[in-house]
């Protein structure tokens, strides 16, 4: 066929060699609002040379290769002995080193630690987000470890290590580590107080031997991982290690990995422990109380990860309408296709906001800000992550057929998307986990109360609707089965007290008016066309 009848034309070029932190408007500032002065154009600077990475074109290849070439298990040898080890791309092990190295699995003894990290996990994981579950475990173990200040003192140098060392070995002998968690079972999930992986005391006091299975154990190519068992006292908290200081392989049977829908990148497994051996976090009996950090530390990376995947999605679908036309304009500029870009755009941007202040408040670490999280993360992580789907959705349709084919991308955050909605407590699990705090600890409703009063009289229908919380919040009846109804009203109003003060005039009003206030349709797309939407599609645009 002859070249001149396949000339390529009114196609976008790729999105690419862009730098995915300076070209957010909102995250930005959002860094630059929370983080001491003084740290400003040190983590500007780190944080722009984690975009730069992230929009090239070679973050973008080794993340098309790490999904299209997933984990295999390796049970066993040549010679029949039991390995028990997963195989994964080179890209794999490029994207995690990077993530490693770029101080992600760090955030718990640097000043500012944790919105840096926040903000750089946000950022990487837009390259690629199946890598980002051993990021997240890792950075999460740190807390869970710190009850015990021997196991912290020897582990926690080797999670905070910027330094990634694939492959089996015993710990001592690495740089950096990777952790994994094992939690659920098949016949609990959720439920862990009815595990039954059982641990026996061995004579060497914190030893114990575990005999039990885990249904999901993700990462389970990662040195060490914590796990629930039942001890004599109840159930508590393990660290097993995959490699035993004397170079032996601990008991570590991997039975299968998952297909799963997305995240096909990553590894999750179904193991069995035979006699394997752990030492004890905290007491006999305290399990959950000991891995609860743990878990709140990955509901907030769920919340990130879920405003990466949309944040990602959304630059794809402004990129394609900046450079498609359709009769006779560019779809950006059609007043209907500005309706769904500035939809997409506001829900964007609410997750980034809510996400960086729940970092900057681990950062302060009060008292006040401490039970202020108890409420705000399992609301957002709630939220945020049911909001990912039908967002993805609709910005994979902005790209109409192209959007459809794998190429694109859009797939794949399509797949990715319900992840961390499922992950670490689906929502129901929140939603009690909601209602629990604010039975038990009345000092986290006055803490979130103040923080969503910050913006009381700045905006009527923000009044209304922190008006109407209260008066939910002060009726009991059928509580438990209108939860879901409530924690969605908690995370709205925390969304629009945080925009309204520190969001463009634009952005803060199209989200009082079509969250809050009502005047919305039921599909993106269907905000008041009075509202200024060119200005929010505008300041969704990538810039630089």
């Amino acid at each position: 066929m002859a070249a001149t009848t396949h000339t390529v034309s009114n196609q976008a070029p790729p999105l690419v060699g862009y730098d995915v932190y300076g070209g957010d408007r909102a995250l930005t500032e959002g860094v630059e609002r929370h983080l001491a002065p003084e740290l400003r154009d040190e983590v500007g600077d780190e944080l722009g040379l984690l975009g730069r990475a992230a929009g090239s074109a070679q973050a973008q290849e080794w993340g098309a290769q790490a999904n299209e070439n997933p984990p295999k298990l390796r049970t066993h040898d040549r010679y029949g002995n039991r390995i028990d080890e997963v195989e994964f791309h080179p890209a794999w092990h490029r994207l995690l080193g990077k993530a490693v190295s770029a101080g992600l699995t760090d955030a718990w003894g640097r000043p500012g630690g944790h919105l840096r990290r926040a903000a750089g996990f946000f950022v990487w994981s837009q390259a690629e987000a199946g890598h980002g579950c051993p990021v997240s475990m890792t950075h999460a173990a740190v807390p869970a470890l710190r009850v015990d200040p021997e196991l912290a003192a020897e582990w926690e140098p080797r999670l905070t290590s910027h330094v990634y060392e694939e492959g089996l070995r015993p710990a001592a002998q690495k740089a950096g580590v990777i952790f994994g968690m094992g939690m659920t079972e098949k016949q609990g999930g959720s439920d862990v107080r009815a595990n039954t992986t059982a641990a026996k005391p061995l004579d060497a006091a914190g030893e114990y031997l575990l005999t039990g299975h885990k249904w999901f154990c993700s990462a389970p190519m990662s040195d060490g991982f914590l796990v629930l068992a039942q001890a004599p006292s109840g159930l508590s908290c393990f660290l097993v290690p995959r490699v035993l200081p004397d170079g032996s392989r601990n008991v570590f049977a991997i039975q299968r990995l998952k297909d799963k829908l997305g995240n096909r990148s990553n590894a999750s497994s179904e193991v069995e422990f035979d006699g394997t051996w752990a030492r004890r976090v905290g007491e006999e009996g305290r399990g959950v109380r000991t891995i609860i950090e743990m878990v709140a530390a990955t509901r907030l990376d769920c919340v990130i990860g879920s405003a990466a995947v949309m944040r990602q999605a959304l630059s794809q679908a402004v990129h394609h309408a900046e450079h498609r036309s359709a009769f006779g304009a560019k779809l950006i500029d059609q007043p209907l296709m500005r309706n769904v870009l500035a939809d997409l755009a506001l829900e964007s941007e609410a997750a980034t906001v809510l996400m960086l202040r729940l970092a900057a408040a681990y950062d302060a670490g009060t008292e006040q800000e401490r039970a202020f999280l108890r409420l705000a993360v399992p609301a957002a992580k709630y939220w945020v992550t049911k909001r990912c789907t039908p967002m993805v959705a609709e910005a994979l349709e902005c790209l109409g057929g192209n959007g459809y084919v794998e190429e694109s991308g859009l797939p794949r955050l399509l797949r990715e998307s319900p992840l961390n909605s499922i992950w670490e407590g689906a929502g129901n699990v929140q939603a009690l986990d909601v209602l629990r705090a604010l039975q038990r600890e009345p000092q986290a409703l006055n803490a979130f109360l103040q923080e969503v009063g910050a913006a009381r009289g700045a905006d009527h229908r923000l009044d209304s609707a922190i008006k109407d919380l209260l008066t939910e919040l002060a009726d009991l009846n059928g509580i438990e089965a209108r939860a879901r109804r409530l924690v969605e009203r908690m995370a709205l109003v925390l969304q629009g007290s945080l925009l309204v003060r520190w969001a463009p005039p634009a952005v803060a009003d199209a989200f009082c008016a079509s969250r809050l206030g009502g005047d919305w349709g039921t599909a993106f797309g269907t905000l008041p066309h009075s509202l200024d939407l060119g200005a929010v599609v505008e300041r969704a645009r990538i810039t630089g």
